[in-house]
This record gives structure tokens, sequence and C-alpha cells, in this order.
């Protein structure tokens, strides 16, 4: 877990960069905007901008990739020799990999983030709850097919037990997706090179916090492994 913070640390201040750099002139634009049709609302100025841009993202971003360095971790720890032969780097890796597509990459497909001056107040709390619904199940199919896809494998082998996990995944999350309400509240008027500029760097801030996660806390668990007392003893204890 340790680790884990610690890489995750180092996620957050990678994510808060790309934030910066590749994601605030859009955000900035859509404020813009916003002002411009007169949309804005007074309460937004409870904070100032350049705060909410530098010391405010930065706290985000640096909280939300200790977060899941902890979590992701402790994930490590469990699955250390229970996904086949897989040696310190490969597991952390995979689990990472597993963790982002449950926990970021579904969820981001079906309610994707909307840039200033997009969206109804209205159904502010009501999308946020359906996100996080959509995680928590997202969460549960990923556990239950991991699960399945190691006692699949007894019987089919490691390759078509991970497609087979992998299939009925998707499979549940596409049904699951398409049973869910859906929100289009993207004004007509909105620039689409804005809105799909804004989710690009949106994608590209995630994806630089997990890339960074996963290879961080891999080379650390490798190095954990690399130790006198043996790495699978270690790191069950530390799961304890």
């Amino acid at each position: 877990m340790v680790r884990g913070l610690l890489s995750g640390l180092l996620a957050g201040f990678a994510a808060f960069v790309a934030a910066v750099v590749f994601g605030e002139s859009a955000v900035s634009a859509a404020i813009a905007l916003e002002d411009a049709t007169g949309h804005h609302s007074g309460a937004d100025a409870v904070v100032p901008r350049w705060l909410q841009a530098s010391a405010g993202l930065l706290t985000g971003t640096v909280a939300a990739g200790a977060a899941l360095g902890g979590l992701v971790g402790v994930l490590v720890a469990l699955a250390w020799g229970r996904l086949g032969r897989l040696g310190a780097r490969a597991t952390t890796l995979s689990v990472t990999a597993m963790a982002f597509v449950a926990i970021d990459l579904v969820p981001f497909v079906a309610y994707p983030p909307n840039p200033p001056g997009v969206g109804r107040e209205e159904t502010i709390d009501q999308r946020t709850a359906l996100y996080f619904v959509l995680m928590a199940i997202s969460v549960i199919a990923a556990i239950a097919a991991v699960l399945l896809g190691r006692r699949a494998a007894r019987r089919w082998g490691s390759w078509y037990a991970a497609l087979a996990a992998v299939s009925g995944y998707l499979v549940v999350m596409a049904a699951v997706i398409g049973l869910m309400p859906s929100y289009d509240e993207v004004p007509f008027s909105f620039p689409a090179n804005l809105l799909y500029e804004f989710r690009l760097a949106s994608f590209g801030t995630r994806l630089t916090l997990w890339l960074v996660l996963g290879v961080v806390l891999a080379e650390l668990t490798y190095r954990l492994s690399r130790r006198g007392e043996p790495a699978d003893t270690t790191l069950a204890t530390t799961a304890v």
C-alpha cells in the first residue's frame, strides 16, 4: 500500500502537468464561451479561476492519484501469485490495466465529462449518482470476470479463459450501459471541436495518471520481489 500511495502521488503530479498542458486551453475557451452567452453563474466566482487551475487542480489530481495508488497497491498484493505465471511487473501492470478499465474507462465512455457551460444544473446530482452506480457495477463485473476466468483456466487454459472473461465482461457492461439512462445535454450552438478537445484532454489526463501509476508501481513491486524474503510472502503479509 505504501508503494501504491507513493506511485499514486507521482501519477497525480504527472496528471496535473498533463491537465495544464493539454486541458487548460479547452477549459478556458469553454468558460469564455459560457460568459459570452450569459450562462455563467456568479456562484462559480467564489474560488478564483487562477486558484482552480493551479492549487485546486493539483490537489485534486494528487488526492485522486494517492487514493487510486493505495487501492491498486492492495489489489496487486491480493493478486500476487494468483494470475498464472505472471511476474511482479506483469502482475502489477495487469491489475492496473483492469482497474483502469473498470473504474475509469467504462464510466467515461457511458457518461463522458462536459466542459463548463454544458449540461443542465437540475440533472447534475442524478448524472453523478448514475456515474458512480455504473462504476460500482463495472468493478463488481470485473471482479466476477477475473474469478470466473481463473476457474475456467483449469479447463480451457489461460488464453481461452482470459478471452472468455474479457468477452463476458464487455457483454455485461454493454448491456448495463444500454439499460441505464443516457443524457445528451450539449447545446447545438456549442462548438463540436471544443467539446472534442475537452473530452480528449480529459481522457489524456486520466490515461497519464494510470500509466504513470502502473509503470512506477510495477518497478517498485519488482524491486520488492528481488529482496531476500520471498516476494509472495512479503506481499501476502502486506495484503493481510
